[in-house]
């Protein structure tokens, strides 16, 4: 039988009477609908509006013989131990599971750590995961993990409320409570009905060029200046920085090659001429050989330096926004688009799979607002006398 392309199931995990279970998921297609009843002690849960059948090795194997050549089983729900980036090194959390805690705190069971590292978490990611969970289990310090429900959750996420936490604190915690429950233990929607916050929409912080130029200004070391002044005329995340390699330079098309970027996608940003010429003087300084910009052993450079500098150098210039490393990248789309350039490539540069995202900036982009003229200019008002 030809494959027909449009065909397709996935399967998910399902926790259904504390006992796991093979869901699988479809469009209404009656061959598929006709096929699937050849399946063993199949089940139908109106809870996760999907049939089901018991996880078992031989239920698995008979899934895929069944649909052979037939519909595309999609198991990316399912085996969930591949890295998050192929390209990520090694993550090294062992001062998390050797830190000193105090009597009674309660850390992240093994298998937490452990599933980090599998699917090679970010650090930063990984760290906040970490924390975030352990505040989760140890506000419910009496009680086994696996006996807590939805409604714990619940009130869990009311306590953070009632103490003032953001909505991203929130969104966050909830993140690190469903890696515990879905990626680790292999139990995804077990909690799909828990609300999360609305996402604050809060405008970006942009330096002015003249904030920037003062910035760098205060920048005496040839490193620093070379990491921060190229995070800014290229809109680089700290990390797509720290993760650069010499080969990454194209100074014949003047193009940074950001491999391996947030959602693991590939992209070409810009190179400044004028930091070519900076780079080209640090690298006879300092001779890089496996990043761009090394720490102390060769390895990668630490990102809370980076942030440590960028935050002196702008108090020094007496800047007194809240400036972060992201503010260079937020402030090379805004004098992009200040300077006329199409909203559609400042897209391409930041590496936004939604144009929406990219959009934020004509909120604060000067001349945009600027040549808005308010209604209140528009009458013939008399001066008061």
């Amino acid at each position: 039988m030809r494959f027909q392309s449009r065909k397709n199931i996935t399967l998910k995990h399902l926790l259904i009477g504390g006992q796991k279970q093979i869901g699988i998921q479809f469009q209404a297609d009656k061959v598929l609908q006709s096929m699937i009843k050849e399946l063993p002690a199949l089940k139908w849960s109106d809870d996760y509006g999907m049939t089901y059948l018991s996880n078992t090795k031989s239920n698995l194997n008979a899934v895929f013989k069944l649909f052979k050549g037939v519909a595309w089983v999609n198991c990316n729900y399912f085996f969930r131990d591949r890295p998050l980036k192929a390209n990520n090194g090694p993550l090294d959390i062992e001062g998390f599971r050797n830190r000193k805690r105090s009597p009674g705190y309660r850390t992240c069971p093994e298998d937490f750590f452990q599933k980090l590292e599998v699917k090679k978490y970010a650090l930063n990611t990984a760290k906040t995961y970490i924390s975030l969970f352990e505040g989760y289990i140890n506000y419910y310090k009496q009680e086994e993990i696996m006996s807590l429900d939805e409604s714990d959750i619940r009130n869990y996420l009311s306590h953070l409320v009632q103490t003032n936490k953001s909505n991203s604190f929130i969104n966050l915690s909830i993140n690190a409570i469903k890696f515990y429950y879905e990626v680790v233990l292999g139990m995804p929607n077990r909690f799909y009905s828990i609300e999360r916050p609305r996402k604050e929409e809060k405008l970006p912080v942009v330096l002015s060029q003249e904030e920037i130029e003062k910035l760098l200004g205060k920048l005496s070391n040839e490193k620093h200046y070379s990491m921060v002044s190229l995070m800014y005329s290229a809109g680089l995340r700290i990390s797509e920085l720290l993760n650069l390699t010499l080969k990454d330079i194209d100074s014949d098309r003047m193009l940074i090659h950001v491999v391996g970027a947030k959602g693991n996608k590939d992209r070409f940003t810009l190179l400044s001429r004028s930091i070519l010429l900076r780079l080209r003087k640090y690298y006879l300084n300092y001779l890089p050989v496996n990043y761009l910009f090394e720490g102390p052993e060769r390895n990668m450079y630490s990102h809370t330096s980076v942030q440590k500098i960028v935050k002196r150098a702008a108090w020094k210039a007496g800047i007194r926004k809240k400036v972060s490393p992201h503010t260079l990248r937020h402030s090379f789309a805004t004098h992009l688009l200040e300077n006329g350039t199409d909203l559609r490539y400042i897209q391409k540069l930041l590496g936004h799979s939604s144009s929406r995202t990219t959009e934020i900036y004509t909120h604060v982009a000067v001349n945009v607002l600027g040549a808005i003229e308010s209604p209140l200019d528009s009458l013939s008002l008399k001066e008061n006398t």
